[in-house]
């Protein structure tokens, strides 16, 4: 005879795992459903058919996945606006449609494969001065001209000390739909989700001058986690660095 387990240790497991498996964004569902629906009718024809498209199921709800994050909350500091590895450091010129001038600024350059979470977050609180879409191509996002020739969206985050931040989500080679959620004129705050890209990509950040970059080529990133630039810290200046978590 089996004995069932009692329904509080039922209820234990089952908000442990809703603690440990993170939801996904309200872009992913229609995109989790079809894959679900497809995977029944494979089952249907085929049991390996269906473990495979279980298995892309499990993919697409994880590339949707939305964890919460934890953000470290400091004047002038800058968090990573993506999961995933910063590509290049390089000094560049902000696109045209951002509006924030023509000298050259250092950019700091996501990339997103198609396992890394790609819900976008915002890496400084600030009034959205500017929102600028623009089509273009479909190059693979680990080439340095996607960032002039790709599609793309820009915002435009304009920080309480009068900082200008530039953040550009760029599609990729297989993402087609940039997705972005806030609109000028409003506020946003350090970590908060502003925009998604659908599989794999990249965004850059154009950080203001006098800007202290804290990080480097080739490390790993956590969107609204991860610090990448102080804009408080000059050189021969020694200042608190300590920051809190909100």
């Amino acid at each position: 005879m089996v004995t069932l387990p009692e329904p509080a240790s039922l209820m234990s497991v089952v908000a442990s795992l809703r603690k440990s498996i993170p939801g996904i964004n309200r872009e992913g569902i229609p995109f989790v459903a079809v894959f679900g629906i497809v995977t029944l009718g494979l089952f249907w024809m085929s049991t390996s058919l269906g473990w495979i498209g279980f298995g892309l199921t499990i993919w697409c709800f994880a590339f949707f996945r939305d964890p919460k994050r934890v953000t470290p909350v400091r004047e002038g500091l800058l968090v990573a606006p993506a999961d995933g590895v910063v590509q290049r450091i390089v000094n560049a010129v902000p696109p045209r449609e951002l509006d924030i001038g023509d000298a050259p600024r250092t950019r700091v350059a996501i990339f997103m494969n198609v396992f890394n979470c790609h819900v976008n977050r915002a890496p400084i609180s600030g009034r959205i001065e500017r929102v600028a879409y623009k089509p273009g191509a479909f190059l693979n996002a680990d080439l340095d001209k996607a960032s002039e020739d790709n599609e793309r969206n820009g915002i435009v985050v304009k920080t309480p000390s009068g900082a200008i931040i530039g953040v550009v989500q760029i599609a990729g080679l297989v993402a087609r739909r940039i997705v972005c959620w806030v609109k000028e004129g409003e506020q946003i705050g350090t970590g908060e989700r502003f925009g998604m890209i659908r599989f794999g990509s990249r965004v850059d950040v154009y950080l203001p001058p006098g800007a202290r970059v804290l990080i480097g080529e080739g490390q790993t990133t956590t969107a609204g986690e991860t610090p990448i630039a102080d804009l408080t810290v000059q050189p021969g200046l020694v200042r608190d660095t300590t920051f809190r978590v909100s």
